[in-house]
């Protein structure tokens, strides 16, 4: 297999892992908030969660952020895996995607330093666009 898709593979499996990660860190934090009484087992009913203690909400909205850029994400490799046009560029500005979306989650889930955040996602979504760049000059 060639290295750009391991690369872009590896990129794929490592975000997908992430939301994985933050599913289980929120289903944490939710349960914790609930057996503390923090929030009640009926707020879930509707997922009417605004008293639920911040980092319950910042876990929940973090896990929300991982099905909205990143999905541009997914469409993108998958569309150059199957059109065979993954390049090694193209791997490079996933892996680079993956690794701003890993900091960004440190980020929000963490100390949430809201400078700090909006960079690291617009620093993903360059990616995105250099992705699907790299793909369109590819197909020229």
């Amino acid at each position: 297999m060639p290295l750009s898709i391991y690369l872009l593979l590896t990129a794929l499996f490592v975000q997908t892992l992430l939301t994985l990660v933050v599913m289980v860190i929120m289903g944490k934090r939710r349960f914790r908030a609930a057996r503390n009484k923090q929030i009640q087992f009926d707020q879930f009913k509707t997922m009417q969660l605004d008293s639920a203690p911040e980092d319950v909400i910042l876990a929940s909205r973090n896990f929300t952020n991982q099905f909205e850029i990143p999905v541009l994400f997914f469409v993108v490799s998958l569309a150059a895996l199957s059109l065979k046009l993954v390049t090694l560029w193209f791997s490079v500005f996933a892996i680079l995607f993956v690794l701003s979306r890993i900091a960004h989650t440190m980020v929000h889930i963490g100390q949430n330093h809201l400078r700090t955040r909006f960079r690291l996602y617009l620093l993903g979504c360059a990616f995105i666009v250099a992705q699907w760049l790299t793909l369109l000059l590819t197909l020229i």
